[in-house]
């Protein structure tokens, strides 16, 4: 039968052929069909005879079709068809598919339909016929019967997509008819429709398929819906690695079941390499992703920014057109996201709105983190980052050359996490990806090497970190490093140090790179420029700090200790300690050159050696010949020669110029504490060794002497008597201020040596209470001689005792209460200026360790060492103040400067400052130390809080005590030390501690009634007031407490009218109103104002999100009512606040500058209030009654205020111009005036633009919700800006005859010309 078919398809004309396909039954030409497919036998030219024979244009030759269509599918999808045959028979369906009437092509579409969502197809290869059935019915212009009704083909095709979408797909099929869609004509409505059936199926999926159909989702994709193709992708990861994560974090047992994380890693890897390929064919794509995640950062970040959403990002950063725009992005959410962070922990009130989320840092470095999973395409990106945000955020320089790290401004914050961030990136990166190590040790190399002139302490512990982390792995990059040293000569000394610092693992680890730094620095030695030299000195002082000669005492002080990974490196230990003692040697040579060079160098040496001595004991012989035999130079042996030292000697006289030859203060200062470590730590070990004590007998001889001839000397004998002369400006003067500061640092080395040995002895005590006073008549003279000049020279000089000494010396001073000790300490005690002095010196150490972080002298740049010291030393300090008071003090103290009680507090202000800066993770510790009552057993309990507000109790009491004193014992200074005291302290309460809330009422209680007339006291208290009120709660209500306080005292601006005082705060009084509160409770306001912008801000966001993801319901808004709620309270309050202020006759100046800003803000946010609701009313159906209030409020107690409050700030400026013209004064004066006044109005037509802005979209929005808001509004008359011809022909005029009478006497140019300037100004005022 199929031949005969064949061969009257063969005909010319198909006559005969369709008259025998009639005869035939359709179940008969099925199963010919099939049997013929199956054996895979000439199927097609069959199916080509059956089609002939069965034209469209006949009913019954259709229908037939229609059969032969549906057996044919049944026939593919059975699978019992070689691959060939079922290929060539959907060809020659898809061929003939067109020629289908309308009607029955709706049938086979529909017989397709049903099939999906029965889930009948077994392999889908039929859906490839899908696409060209749908666009045959779009091509199909006739109307069809469909459902109830006629549609056309273009609505038929909509209903058949809506059907196929609404049902539910098998899961094998998705990416087939993913697949097939592509090819069928779809409008942007249907688009949408499937991409969202595609994005729900991807929860049905196993993790493999995804990728696959995330591919054709985006080629789908460019047919429209990009974003939400992207939204939902991303959304979709998110969800997944939420649940994985705390999957992880939960039970053990569910690993079994959860996927194992580097699948899902890998998967995502793939994904986002589609999607940047993607991006690579389909800009629009890669524009769209940037403007959802841009979207996502203005409303709630995590619904767009996640790890998967950055990894993304990127990646596409490999594509140059997107590049920058990446970074910018990534930076812009790393920075608002560190802000968002301040902004909160510093606001009570929006820690209870918003819940704190997780910050793009951590997302970021789990980012990192995942890219272990061969994410190659991200590391790149990853490494760029890092650096960007390191260049961009590091310390920046400022004018004085020093970098502005130490500053601590608000802003400086975030950007300091921002930089730290980078750090974090690079340094993980390089933990985990062996291939971009070089990369990234190359470029931190260059950043050290290029930017000497800029701050780069970022990069250099950076790099000290990667060092650390494995100087072995770093092995195969010293080439680089060893380059890097080849700059070293050039670099500034800071950056060396650094620099040597960080590589010093990597010299343990590797000969050559140590050889190569050796060489490099051997030829520094020699160099010409200063800086060169100094930088060997430091790296040779290194380098013997750190090469361990055997024998060395096992140094527990060390202060950089190498990380374990280091341990296991050196493997020729036994071999190293011996050669590394004759590299010692050498070195030890070399630097002894460095003994003839500037005092510079050699006070570096001085600096260093006492370091080189404690980690490499058995150098000591070599380091103290060098400095016995350098002091002998100086050293007058005669027994009786006074005075003991060659001053002379140490001065350099090159012509004109005179310079320090040799820091003898310094040399000394070096001797005396190389000299006790030695007797103290190596001595005891070696009592059979005779002979080795013999420079320590010379040493101690030798200070001996000169103590004793120092004492004895006159300051005639160094010719520094009061007679002499120390002006800067002559040569005989600069010599002996260098002898007079020689001679003080002496003294002052020789104190510390005595007072060390003394083991307290009279005699020791007395000696040393003696070199006091020489150096203490030195000092008067020379402060004496700077009084007369400009500056006090004695004050400059840093003080030569150590942390220790100043530690040791106060406790003795203070809390020594040994009966053996009493007798010779009372020598000290006895002297007033001593005990002075030794607080002093211990302020000193406070203000340089709160400016630098370190300290001078040895172990001062040890932070451990120094805490220990500073505990010490603020435990004395805090029994002295606590102990004896000022006022106790005063009494009986005649001597002028301050009393030695308030140096105690100045040293404690200035003690706690710094160790909330560099030692904050030891709070605990440095309280716990405080506490001198501690017994063991409470020891364990009592946390920083308590601790913390144990202190505060007692300073508390010390404020009410001063507060309560007389008026005229009032002492402002102390009371401000007291209250910067008490901010350092609170700031370490936990802010939901009823410490806490103790210490406001406290605060709150002192404001109300303290009516001290000191303002700096009353900023002080005040800001206190603010930065608790702040993390308890809102301020806006105490900000309209202190408003009508202002008002009552200062009056109102309409002078006829009576302010009723008010009086809730007595420290607010005439003479702190203003400016000092004043411009306290602006500042406030307007950080309050900031505070409401972030909300409406984010809230606007959040809006847009769900405006774009089409969920604006009537439910939408609900979410954020209670934001809104707070947000038009906090408004509400504001707006009584400056409702006070406006009426407040304030006086001119910086007061009414800010009060116009402020005001300028108020309405600025109102105005971005009112264009919330705009956005928001059509769907949560009107606006709220308290924003109606709020409307109303505006308009009757705010905006006319404004008004009369320009005017009488203008009333105001041309009186003052009045005065000033009318004094028979210079034109200047009056020029200066009319400058200050045009400065002070500026802020009028900002302010008018403001509210009429704010009133423009109140119109916008009354009309929206068909509420008339504008009811309460009055608009205002002055303000037609047109320039009136008269009154500008008047001035004119006016001017025209002040010029014919410029020849007249100059006085009266000064009275007339200036009035018409002036009333010019008022002219134009008033048109304003």
């Amino acid at each position: 039968m199929d031949q005969k078919i064949i061969s009257l398809a063969a005909e010319k004309t198909a006559d005969r052929l369709q008259e025998f396909l009639q005869t035939l039954k359709e179940d008969d030409l099925a199963n010919l069909l099939q049997n013929q497919a199956v054996k895979g036998r000439a199927a097609g030219a069959l199916l080509r005879a059956i089609f002939k024979g069965s034209p469209c244009s006949e009913e019954a030759g259709a229908l037939r079709r229609l059969k032969i269509y549906v057996c044919c599918i049944h026939l593919v999808e059975s699978g019992d068809l070689q691959k060939e045959v079922a290929s060539e028979i959907i060809g020659l369906l898809m061929l003939e598919a067109h020629n289908f009437p309308g009607s029955l092509l709706v049938e086979l579409a529909k017989e397709f339909v049903g099939a999906i969502k029965e889930g009948s197809l077994t392999n889908g290869k039929s859906l490839e016929l899908l696409p060209v059935i749908l666009t045959a019915l779009v091509a199909n212009k006739e109307n069809l019967d469909y459902g109830k009704g006629a549609l056309s083909g273009e609505e038929c095709k909509k209903q058949l997509i809506n059907t196929l979408c609404s049902g539910r797909w098998d899961q094998q099929y998705v990416i087939q008819l993913t697949s097939m869609f592509k090819d069928v004509p779809l409008t942007a409505e249907e688009v949408e429709f499937v991409v969202e059936k595609v994005l729900r199926m991807f929860s049905k999926l196993n993790l493999q398929e995804i990728p696959p159909l995330v591919y054709q989702l985006l080629v789908l994709s460019s047919k429209g819906s990009r974003r939400r193709a992207l939204e939902g992708i991303i959304t979709f990861f998110n969800e997944l690695d939420k649940q994985h994560n705390e999957d992880q974090s939960g039970d053990e047992l569910l690993d079994l079941v959860t996927v194992p994380s580097g699948e899902l890693r890998h998967v995502e890897g793939t994904i986002i390499l589609h999607i940047v390929f993607a991006i690579k064919l389909d800009c629009e794509l890669g524009r769209e992703l940037l403007k959802h995640l841009k979207a996502g950062q203005q409303g709630d970040f995590s619904n767009s920014i996640c790890p998967f959403s950055i990894a993304l990002l990127l990646s596409v950063t490999r594509i140059q057109r997107f590049e920058e725009q990446v970074f910018d992005l990534l930076k812009a959410s790393v920075v608002k996201s560190f802000k968002d962070l301040q902004l909160l922990q510093g606001s009570k009130f929006l820690q209870n709105l918003v819940p704190h989320r997780s910050c793009v840092s951590t997302m970021i470095l789990e980012v990192v983190k995942n890219s272990v999973h061969s994410w190659d395409h991200v590391t790149q990106g990853l490494v760029e980052l890092g650096f960007i945000l390191m260049d961009s955020y590091g310390p920046k320089k400022i004018l004085d050359g020093k970098s502005s790290e130490t500053s601590s401004g608000l802003s400086k914050i975030p950007n300091q996490h921002a930089c730290k961030l980078g750090a974090n990136i690079l340094l993980e990166t390089f933990k985990i990806h062996e291939m971009i190590r070089q990369e990234i040790l190359e470029q931190v190399l260059n950043r050290v090497v290029t930017r000497a002139s800029s701050p780069i302490s970022h990069f250099l512990d950076l790099l000290s970190d990667i060092i650390m982390y494995a100087p072995l792995v770093l092995q195969s990059c010293s080439s680089k490093i060893t380059e890097t040293f080849e700059y070293l000569s050039f670099l500034p000394l800071q950056t060396v140090q650094g620099l040597l610092k960080a590589v010093q693992p990597l010299l343990k680890v590797s000969m050559s790179v140590r050889d190569s730094l050796i060489l490099v620095l051997r030829k520094a030695m020699f160099a010409s420029q200063l800086d060169a030299r100094k930088s060997a000195v430091a790296g040779f002082l290194l380098l013997l700090k750190n090469f361990k000669v055997l024998g060395s005492l096992s140094s527990s002080q060390c202060s950089q200790s190498i990380g374990i990974s280091q341990v296991h490196v050196d493997v020729h230990s036994r071999y190293n300690s011996v050669a590394n003692e004759t590299f010692c040697l050498e070195i030890m040579d070399s630097l002894r050159r460095c003994l003839g060079q500037q005092a510079d160098v050699r006070l570096m040496l001085y600096e260093g050696f006492y370091d080189v001595l404690r980690r490499n004991s058995q150098l000591a012989n070599s380091v103290m010949q060098t400095l016995l035999s350098q002091l002998k130079q100086f050293y007058e042996p005669g027994p009786d020669v006074v005075p003991p030292l060659k001053l002379e000697a140490c001065i350099l006289t090159q012509g004109d110029e005179i310079s320090l030859q040799e820091p003898l203060g310094h040399l000394l200062c070096c001797v005396q504490h190389c000299l006790v470590w030695y007797k103290s730590r190596v001595m005891p070990l070696q009592q059979e060794e005779e002979e080795e004590e013999e420079f320590c007998q010379d040493l101690e001889e030798m200070l001996e002497s000169v103590t004793s001839r120092m004492i004895k000397s006159e300051l005639e004998d160094f010719e520094l008597d009061k007679s002499a002369d120390f002006s800067q400006s002559t040569s005989v003067g600069i010599k002996n201020s260098i002898c007079a500061s020689l001679v003080m640092g002496i003294c002052e080395v020789l104190i510390e040596y005595n007072f060390s040995i003394s083991n307290f002895s009279k005699n020791k005590f007395e000696e040393v209470l003696s070199l006091f006073m020489c150096y203490k008549k030195l000092s008067d003279i020379l402060n004496e001689k700077a009084g007369k000049g400009k500056t006090k020279t004695a004050n400059k000089m840093d003080s030569f005792w150590s942390m220790k000494f100043v530690s040791d010396l106060l406790t003795a001073l203070f809390r020594d209460s040994a009966q053996s000790h009493e007798e010779s300490l009372s020598v000290l005690r006895s002297s007033p200026e001593f005990v002075r002095h030794a607080v002093s010196v211990a302020l000193q150490k406070a203000q340089q360790l709160r400016e630098t972080g370190h300290v001078s002298g040895p172990d001062g740049q040890n932070p451990e060492k120094v805490f220990q010291n500073l505990c010490d030393i603020t435990r004395v300090l805090l029994w002295r103040y606590t102990s004896i008071p000022t006022s106790v003090e005063d009494l009986g103290k005649n001597e002028k400067g301050k009393s030695i009680s308030l140096l105690c507090l100045e040293g404690l202000q200035k003690i706690f400052s710094a160790v909330q800066q560099f030692y904050q993770p030891k709070v605990h510790q440095f309280l716990r130390a405080l506490d001198v009552t501690d017994n063991e057993g409470e020891e364990v309990e009592g946390s920083v809080t308590h601790r913390a507000a144990f202190q505060i109790r007692q300073f508390q009491r010390s404020l009410l005590n001063l507060l309560s004193s007389q008026e005229e014992d009032f002492h402002s200074k102390e009371a401000l030390l007291l209250v910067t005291v008490l901010s350092s302290l609170s700031k370490l309460l936990e802010p939901s501690s009823p410490q806490f809330v103790q210490m406001l009422s406290w605060t709150s209680k002192i404001c109300k009634e303290n009516s001290q007339e000191d303002a700096s006291f009353c900023k002080g208290l005040m800001s206190l007031l603010f930065s608790l009120h702040g993390l308890y709660k809102s301020p806006v209500t105490l900000l309209r407490d202190l408003s009508q306080d202002i008002h009552g005292h200062l009056g109102d601006i309409d002078q006829d009218v009576e302010v009723e005082k008010t009086d809730h705060f007595a420290v607010v009084n005439l003479r702190t109103a203003a400016p000092t509160v004043c411009l306290l409770v602006l500042s406030q306001a307007e950080k309050v104002l900031e505070e409401v912008d972030w909300l409406i801000t984010k809230l606007k966001g959040q809006v847009s999100q769900e405006i774009v993801s089409e969920e604006a319901s009537s439910q939408a808004t609900r979410p954020n009512h209670p934001i809104e709620k707070a947000i038009i309270m906090q408004l509400g309050t504001l707006l009584t606040f400056f409702h006070e202020l406006v009426q407040t006759a304030l006086p001119s100046g910086s007061c009414v500058d800010i009060l116009l800003k402020d005001l300028c803000k108020m309405y600025t946010i109102l105005t971005a209030l009112v264009r919330y609701y705009l956005q928001v009313c059509p769907s949560s159906g009107g606006i709220p009654k308290n924003m109606e209030k709020l409307v109303k409020l505006s308009g009757s107690h705010l905006t006319p205020l404004c008004y009369s409050f320009i005017s009488y700030i203008q009333n105001k400026k041309s009186q003052s111009l009045k005065c000033t013209g009318e004094k028979k004064g210079k034109a200047a004066a009056v020029a200066t005036a009319m400058a200050r006044v045009l400065r002070e109005t500026k802020p009028i037509p900002n302010l008018i633009f403001a509210i009429e802005q704010y009133e423009k979209f109140l119109i916008h929005l009354s009309k929206k919700s068909k509420v008339n808001l504008m009811q309460h509004m009055r608009l205002s008359t002055s303000r037609d800006f047109k320039i009136k011809g008269n009154i500008l022909d008047m001035v004119l005029r006016e001017d025209e005859d002040d010029g014919h009478e410029e020849g007249t006497a100059s006085e009266h140019e000064g009275q007339n010309k200036e009035p018409a300037k002036k009333k010019r100004k008022k002219e134009m005022k008033c048109l304003s």
